[in-house]
């Protein structure tokens, strides 16, 4: 077991974390060029952004946050993209309609306006079946690809990264989709120490918070203009946010 205070990640790296985007691309250009002004006395070390899902949804530019996950990566980094729960309810509305009102009620109107869908669809009385086909019609095949190759974790070092959290009985290695995307208070509130720091979002904060057994990422990027990343190199932690 390690403590936060002397976790690390391997020598001769930078890594950057960021937490929930919800569809702000204005504010991930904005947090990206905060990065690269970051690491310009970083050239002798691997660069690396971790995303930590939820791309999409309630903020309104879903679609362009995609394309800039896709093609606007700061140059000379290495991303690695995982999976966030409303990835996850896009998906499974694409696999069964009958899905989609849990997915419309947690935000993905506006991940369907950002992709010019008709508002005119969105109706009390939603078809749900012409809802998938029309949005099946409208993704970009890119991004249809990007979403089914999002990882559910990364681990580097004494540091383990998923979008949720995990269940803290169980051995980081045998998680399940459903904690490492859904869990909340049974991770959150948790008085034992894990296998590793747990670098997550999902779970809002008005700051990045730093606990012994986890640090949360997702300061509510789409209602509160800060986007965060968590910096790590060596034993060091700090924060870059949009906004200051």
């Amino acid at each position: 077991m390690i403590s936060n205070q002397i976790s690390r990640i391997p020598d001769g790296r930078r890594l950057y974390a960021i937490g929930d985007i919800h569809g702000r691309s204005d504010l991930l250009q904005e947090l990206h060029q905060k990065i690269l002004k970051d690491a310009s006395d970083a050239s002798n070390l691997l660069k690396h952004i971790v995303y930590l899902g939820d791309y999409i949804d309630r903020g309104p530019c879903s679609q362009q946050v995609i394309n800039l996950l896709l093609h606007d990566i700061p140059d000379g980094f290495t991303p690695t993209y995982l999976l966030g729960n409303h990835e996850a309810m896009l998906l499974d509305f694409l696999d069964t309609a009958s899905s989609g009102q849990n997915w419309l009620y947690n935000g993905g109107d506006a991940t369907l306006m950002s992709y010019e869908i008709d508002e005119g669809i969105l109706s009390q009385a939603i078809d749900y079946a012409n809802l998938q086909s029309t949005l099946k019609n409208s993704l970009p095949a890119a991004h249809i690809s990007f979403l089914n190759s999002l990882e559910l974790s990364y681990d580097c070092g004494d540091y383990f990264f998923c979008h949720a959290g995990v269940k803290p009985s169980l051995s980081l290695d045998t998680q399940s989709k459903d904690d490492l995307l859904w869990i909340r208070d049974e991770f959150l509130y948790c008085s034992t120490q894990l296998e590793k720091i747990i670098v997550h979002g999902h779970s809002i904060s008005d700051k990045v918070a730093f606990y012994p057994h986890r640090i949360g990422v997702d300061t509510g990027a789409w209602f509160s203009d800060q986007l965060s990343a968590l910096v790590l190199e060596g034993s060091e932690q700090r924060v870059i946010s949009t906004g200051g």
